[in-house]
């Protein structure tokens, strides 16, 4: 267990690569912000979270729970997951829009690419979303 990162792993940095490859600029897991997001893009307000499928208790046949001790399995990944939805709760509380990337949707390079342009995508409508909204908040 002491060998797992929380930081750092390949998905993360094949994601950041990435953004940064297209333009974005971030910041790495930004801790004042609720669950310590993977990455922090403050000019669109939007955070990502890059989770691994076991530990954050996706539905996909990479999130199987061990046989053995299933208890204490099952109690962890609960756990985590509600400590994720009050997490992404407090964020988009503040402004923040959340984005959860999922470890099993970065298999191969396609899909990376996919999730990229995916990402891309959710970035700049969080960030009309923000323009709107400051739009109205003039009007009114």
């Amino acid at each position: 267990m002491s060998k797992i990162s929380g930081t750092n792993t390949k998905p993360e940095i094949a994601i950041r690569k990435a953004l940064h490859a297209k333009g974005f600029r971030y910041r790495k897991n930004v801790s004042n912000l609720p669950g310590r997001p993977d990455i922090v893009l403050k000019k669109y307000k939007t955070v990502i979270f890059i989770n691994g499928c076991f530990w954050h208790g996706h539905n996909c046949k990479k999130a199987a729970l061990p046989k053995t001790n299933s208890d204490f399995w099952t109690n962890k990944i609960q756990n985590n997951i509600s400590r994720d939805s009050k997490n992404t709760q407090e964020l988009e509380l503040q402004g923040w829009q959340v984005i959860i990337v999922w470890g099993c949707e970065i298999n191969r390079k396609s899909d990376l690419s996919n999730v990229i342009n995916e990402l891309s995508s959710k970035i700049y409508t969080g960030l009309n979303n923000i323009l709107l909204n400051g739009l109205d908040k003039l009007i009114t």
